[in-house]
């Protein structure tokens, strides 16, 4: 009986080494595949255009993936231009424009793709209705609150309820907005979590794995209650990420089954995470760590699977002239993506697109923000990124919107 039960165990042992073995095999593989860079080739989808954001769905119902940036969306396959509305530029600077988000949501459940928006100097929250019809009739916008400057803003699932509510950057308070009725009238409810975590950058994910999203700030996370619409949500000041971009990812990086937090820099150099470990006296333990130095103005980060194998990418880039003065400012426009490799523990950098270096920038600041000095056919990430299969061939295609034009990089595959 012993020594049945210890051939058995053998047996058990032998198909686990050879289990294990051909998943090392396997993960290695892909390791060494994922070294080769995607290639992109770059589609000017308006290289005039000066908006900061953008969002692709069908808006015509033609069943094609359309392009919306600012005062205009783009028809699939041609790119053709349809004006809808108009975005005055504002502030102190006349190259900002009032449309920092344009996040796509039929919001008025009449089955026509609308978009949900957002802006600094303006401080409104809104959606512009699509009246559908004529490609060129123009779209409405709707105020649905001022809660502050906002840089920009996302859609995504933060109660669970499997719809989608906004989150914007207010960097006076933290806010999102739940759509929770569409007909007869749109109604957006506010859920206001107080100014204690305000700061420049917001993001989400399950902080301490509960199955509950979480909102992130540069100044810590809001732990969501079991009934996130009426309770407190506790606040914890565990860390704090400076002037952090848009969007704050909170994901398990290395594969330990704890949340790390991925975010750049929106006003310097630097693109890092924090990996998340327990301390000895059981605490979250965090320890920042780089991914890349080497360029400034990190304002949006997605992460997408872009080429349909293992964990999604991280996609970033630089935010052209995210200010008319700071550092790396007059670098040239670049867009990355970065994959973890888990058995080395280590980020790994490929290139979509660097471009030339930017104009000098010239001693009178007003002279430095002209159009000329944009160099046009330089892409950046602007304030958003669409991640999506825009030409249904099956893989993931990046639309980068800025203030040097709007641009459409097709994935080509390895």
């Amino acid at each position: 009986m012993f020594a049945r039960r210890l051939d058995r165990i053998a047996v058990v042992c032998l198909l686990s080494l050879a289990f294990n073995g051909t998943v090392l095999q396997y993960s290695t593989a892909l390791a060494q595949k994922k070294l080769s860079s995607i290639r992109w080739k770059m589609h000017i989808i308006n290289d005039q255009s000066p908006y900061e954001a953008c969002g692709a769905a069908d808006f015509n119902g033609d069943g094609k993936i359309d392009i919306f940036c600012g005062d205009s969306w783009y028809e699939a396959p041609t790119w053709t231009r349809h004006k809808v509305r108009e975005v005055p530029a504002s502030g102190p600077n006349p190259h900002y424009h009032e449309d920092f988000s344009d996040s796509p949501l039929d919001v008025n459940g009449d089955g026509r793709t609308d978009i949900v928006t957002c802006n600094y100097f303006g401080k409104r929250v809104g959606w512009v209705e699509n009246p559908g019809g004529d490609a060129t009739t123009p779209w409405t916008e709707h105020e649905i609150d001022t809660p502050g400057n906002m840089e920009t803003g996302e859609l995504v699932d933060i109660n669970g309820d499997g719809r989608l509510d906004f989150l914007p950057n207010t960097g006076n308070v933290v806010v999102w907005y739940e759509l929770t009725r569409q007909k007869p009238d749109v109604v957006w409810t506010k859920h206001d979590l107080g100014s204690e975590g305000a700061g420049h950058g917001v993001g989400v994910g399950d902080i301490n794995r509960d199955g509950r999203v979480d909102i992130i700030t540069p100044k810590g996370w809001y732990e969501q209650p079991q009934a996130a619409a009426v309770a407190q949500w506790p606040f914890h000041a565990e860390f704090d990420l400076g002037a952090a971009g848009i969007f704050i990812h909170g994901r398990d990086v290395d594969g330990d089954q704890m949340t790390d937090i991925v975010w750049g820099m929106g006003h310097g150099f630097g693109l890092h995470w924090l990996k998340q470990s327990t301390a000895a006296d059981g605490k979250r333990k965090w320890t920042k760590l780089k991914i890349d130095d080497t360029f400034s103005q990190v304002h949006t980060l997605v992460f997408a699977n872009l080429d349909r194998e293992g964990e999604p990418e991280l996609i970033t880039g630089k935010r052209v002239y995210a200010h008319e003065a700071e550092p790396g400012a007059t670098d040239s426009s670049v867009v990355f993506y970065y994959h973890f490799d888990r058995s080395a523990a280590k980020w790994v950098k490929h290139t979509i697109f660097h471009g030339d270096p930017a104009v000098n920038a010239p001693s009178d600041a007003k002279d430095r923000w002209a159009l000329k000095d944009f160099p046009r056919g330089s892409a950046g990430t602007g304030l958003q990124m669409s991640a999506i299969d825009i030409d249904a061939d099956g893989d993931i295609d990046l639309v980068c919107p800025g203030k040097s034009g709007l641009y459409l990089f097709e994935n080509l595959g390895r």
